[in-house]
């Protein structure tokens, strides 16, 4: 046992010695470049060639497209945008993209939206950088494609068609069968609900140091221009043909960013939809295909001048004033009047509460067209990233309604009450979505509507809505929304022409974006 002992520590000796001859020879022989050397050498060579390769083909690419027509460029940017990831996850340790605000609370795609809700204004503290979709890739890849970027103009749009299969069937009284269920009026039918064009600019409101503006004007046709048509603007296609497909333009309006006013302050002059609720009247913008009765019933578009102004982290404040709801200024009727909005909005400091409430519209609420008065407030609560709910409340109003058309008001938007008087509704909503995969959620909708008089769905009774569906980003251009829904009239028989209580629903939609 001894014997090893001695032998090893000799052993260990003579390896100690040789040592640092090895590294001595290997320090002044040029002839012997060890190992490690020789392959990083090799993968820097490879790396600068192929970066080089890859620099030429793109240069190359890009020359070949300034000579090409503008749909074979539109066509290869919808074929290199298909089958690209909807939602992408940030790489390990990227910069994200400046903010004077906290970091999106939700990712959107998957979700609709990716701040707390807020109508009526950009979202103050956010550069406004959108991702160009095909049409404008297209425009980017041409010979003024610098003037574009530059301009920071964006030209885009969706087409959005749906199917539905329906309990309701009995026609007899009219093609509205699955009424109050909106926008798919018609029961078990395909329809195109809107092709939506933008037009527009959003002002960089996460800097502080000059005023931006921006812009944007937008073109809607299909079905779903009933439900945003004003009184006295392209109105005739509804109100005096009732046709079911037209063309609307429901956004029309000038932002104005002043970043010297507490923490920002936008002013929106123009045509703006309803700046409440949880719903949006275009497709992209909701979390399931058919809407709520609590959206398909209240205000739509508004015609004025609407402030936005962030006060500190926590607090943001609207004001604004025009001329009644769904009213076009120039339009004689009760309800085009002077009329006030105020809303706040107030997000928790740690990120996982918004509310959003105040009142919407609000004047002497004289009977009109749709001069409806409106007090909401919506509460949306995260629970993580994959799961929050949101809902939302209002009370709504006329007063001296008629339960018939009059010389002033030949039209209501809704229906008119089975008796005269003071016309109130209110509704409760509640969203709660599940995201399932990266690309993908999973959304359970609950409600409970009063229409007290009948004055918006014609029938004076309760309702409640529950429905589940999914949505899904199939890829960066595609979403397509399934659903399965109830409807139940408690008073009255409501659904299939006014003869059913109950209407079950399935309903799916696609969205293409371009």
């Amino acid at each position: 046992m001894n014997t090893s002992k001695y032998l090893l520590t000799g052993v260990l000796a003579l390896l100690a010695m040789f040592k640092p001859a090895v590294r001595a020879q290997e320090a002044t022989d040029p002839a012997l470049p060890t190992r490690t050397k020789t392959t990083k050498a090799a993968k820097a060579k490879a790396a600068d060639a192929a970066k080089t390769k890859e620099e030429q083909e793109k240069a190359e690419k890009t020359a070949r497209k300034m000579k090409e027509p503008f749909w074979k460029r539109l066509d290869e940017a919808m074929l290199e945008q298909l089958g690209t990831p909807a939602y992408t996850p940030p790489e390990p340790g990227a910069t994200p993209t400046p903010r004077g605000i906290p970091p999106a609370p939700f990712d959107s795609p998957p979700f609709p939206a990716g701040d707390w809700q807020i109508g009526g204004s950009p979202i103050i503290g956010d550069p406004g950088e959108l991702a160009p979709y095909p049409l404008m890739q297209a425009l980017y890849d041409g010979p003024n494609g610098d003037v574009w970027k530059q301009s920071k103009i964006q030209l885009y749009g969706w087409v959005n068609f749906s199917g539905n299969i329906s309990t309701s069937h009995n026609t007899s009284r009219g093609q509205n069968a699955n009424f109050p269920l909106i926008y798919d009026l018609r029961s078990n039918r395909m329809e195109l609900n809107q092709i939506v064009l933008y037009l527009e600019r959003l002002p960089d409101e996460n800097q502080t140091d000059h005023i931006d503006w921006g812009f944007r004007i937008s073109a809607l046709y299909g079905l779903d221009y009933r439900f945003t048509t004003t009184y006295g603007f392209l109105s005739d296609q509804l109100l005096k043909h009732n046709s079911y497909a037209g063309f609307d333009m429901p956004m029309i309006y000038l932002d104005i960013y002043v970043p010297q006013i507490f923490q920002g302050m936008n002013i929106r002059i123009g045509r703006i939809i309803s700046e409440p609720d949880i719903e949006a009247q275009l497709a992209p913008n909701n979390l399931m295909a058919s809407h709520s009765l609590l959206y398909g019933f209240d205000d739509y578009c508004h015609e004025g001048i609407f402030t936005t102004t962030k006060i500190n982290d926590q607090w943001t404040i609207q004001a604004g004033i025009d001329d009644g709801t769904d009213v076009a200024i120039w339009q004689e009727d009760p309800g085009r009047q002077p009329t006030g909005t105020v809303m706040i909005q107030w997000t928790a400091p740690n990120q996982m509460d918004s509310i959003y409430a105040g009142a919407n519209s609000f004047n002497n609420a004289k009977f009109g067209y749709n001069n409806l008065q409106q007090y909401v407030g919506t509460w949306t609560h995260k629970f993580n990233d994959k799961i929050y709910t949101t809902t939302e409340t209002w009370y709504m109003f006329m007063e001296d309604a008629i339960d018939h058309p009059t010389k002033e008001v030949p039209f209501q938007n809704g229906s008119f009450p089975v008796r005269n008087g003071y016309a109130p509704e209110w509704a409760i909503l509640n969203y709660t979505m599940f995201r399932i995969s990266r690309d993908a959620f999973f959304t359970v909708r609950n409600e409970y509507f009063k229409d007290k008089v009948g004055s918006r769905t014609g029938f004076a009774t309760q309702y409640t809505e529950h429905s589940i569906g999914i949505t899904w980003w199939p890829d960066k251009l595609i979403t397509v929304r399934p659903e399965l829904r109830f409807d139940h009239s408690y008073d009255v028989p409501a659904y299939n022409n006014g003869t059913d209580r109950s209407q079950f629903a399935f309903i799916t939609d696609v969205i293409y974006h371009f």
